[in-house]
């Protein structure tokens, strides 16, 4: 028997995994990017060990944050009377292998990072956004 404020209850839970695992990657993604700039204006060879040290934390968070973010699309999906919730994480399942590609130079991956904290804000700000709505709708 289909128990609709289960259903919400459990998509909430996954949602708050997602978004702390995106809080995480962002977290991690801070860290390269300010090791990134340290290594651009000055570094060593411990600033540029440090930043890529960052950059595989994230890379590992935002492993994680995809796969919670696929655990609450999920969970979306069996809640049969509300539209329109739903998590697009194409875009994401691609984002951690800009890791993978080589640093061709400091300011490319510095660019990279930044793009990796856009990307990860704008899913934390939909998964919020969807967390409200489910909320406001258990009873």
């Amino acid at each position: 028997m289909y128990d609709r404020n289960k259903e919400i209850n459990e998509a909430i839970r996954a949602g708050e995994r997602a978004l702390s695992s995106l809080r995480e990657a962002e977290k991690q993604l801070n860290s390269a990017g300010n090791w990134g700039l340290l290594d651009i204006f000055g570094g060593n060879t411990i600033s540029g060990f440090m930043k890529h040290m960052k950059i595989n934390n994230a890379s590992q968070c935002i492993d994680n944050a995809r796969r919670d973010l696929e655990t609450f699309r999920d969970e979306l999906g069996d809640i049969h009377e509300l539209e329109n919730l739903n998590v697009d994480v194409s875009g994401f399942l691609t984002f951690a292998d800009f890791f993978l590609d080589g640093f061709v130079a400091d300011l490319f991956v510095q660019s990279k990072i930044s793009k990796g904290k856009q990307q990860v804000r704008e899913a934390e700000r939909r998964v919020e956004e969807i967390l409200r709505t489910l909320r406001a709708q258990v009873s």
